[in-house]
């Protein structure tokens, strides 16, 4: 059987474990159904998820001219404290900006390599978790508005990480760590105005599976701009990576953008 079509992050279904789909250009797959099969990944050109041209991808599945304009990779979603819509005042585009700045945000503690720290929208848990491959995850502030997250998030990076090592997160099953004990090791950090916010509780801690029963002991990265075409049995899915028997791991995320040949064998 053979796809076609523009790799876009996996879609997700939080379950036991985590369901993973691909969209591709006439269909979607049901990737846990494919584990234990033979994939083959072709890159044939690239398709810049903006302005759907073919031209090289600079980060985030844009091409350069677009990552440099679009509202949709402003500064402020890498480092949310950049955020200003909640101020009237515009970054690239004021409308799109107030409509994602201005919703509900959550900082959040997740263990995926180890403890992190991070920011998403209420309306992405845990879809966000479960990129980021996390093992067990929980809300510690829930804000109105992004720059509030943000400052919270900085303050806390002060004393917890905020990225994220990809090889440890795929190379680790479980973790024994206490969230809410390490919130209470923060929790004075939390700068005043987010303060009321606070709703960090061991009911709200989530814990995550992946379909990866076996965990490679070491890990390497396909790149299809340089290699042009893999092919391997797929072992098992965890954060955006594709895990296959022979070690190697596909970061889909990493290769928004890039229209392919996936043929299953």
């Amino acid at each position: 059987m053979k796809y076609t079509g523009v790799l876009k992050k996996m879609q997700t279904e939080f379950s036991d474990p985590v369901k993973y789909y691909l969209i591709m250009q006439n269909d979607f797959l049901q990737l846990n159904q494919l584990i234990g099969r033979e994939l083959s990944f072709a890159f044939e050109s690239f398709e810049c998820l903006n302005c759907g041209l073919d031209k090289k991808i600079f980060r985030q599945g844009f091409c350069y001219d677009c990552f440099s304009s679009s509202a949709k990779v402003g500064d402020w979603i890498i480092r949310p404290e950049l955020s200003t819509a909640h101020l009237g005042i515009e970054d690239r585009d004021l409308d799109y900006e107030k409509s994602v700045q201005l919703q509900d945000h959550i900082v959040y503690l997740a263990v995926s390599s180890d403890v992190k720290v991070g920011v998403t929208r209420k309306t992405q848990v845990p879809t966000r978790w479960i990129d980021q491959g996390a093992s067990i995850a929980m809300p510690v502030v829930e804000v109105p508005n992004r720059y509030l997250a943000g400052i919270t998030e900085v303050a806390l990076k002060e004393f917890l990480n905020d990225k994220t090592d990809w090889r440890k997160m795929l190379t680790t099953s479980k973790s024994p760590i206490n969230l809410m004990e390490v919130f209470e090791s923060v929790r004075k950090y939390i700068p005043e105005e987010a303060r009321p916010y606070i709703v960090a509780s061991e009911d709200a801690l989530m814990e995550i599976k992946y379909p990866l029963n076996n965990p490679p002991q070491k890990v390497k990265s396909i790149n299809l701009s340089k290699a042009n075409q893999f092919r391997g049995k797929l072992a098992g899915i965890k954060g955006q990576y594709l895990v296959f028997e022979d070690q190697s791991v596909l970061n889909v995320r990493n290769n928004e953008g890039f229209f392919v040949d996936l043929s299953i064998l």
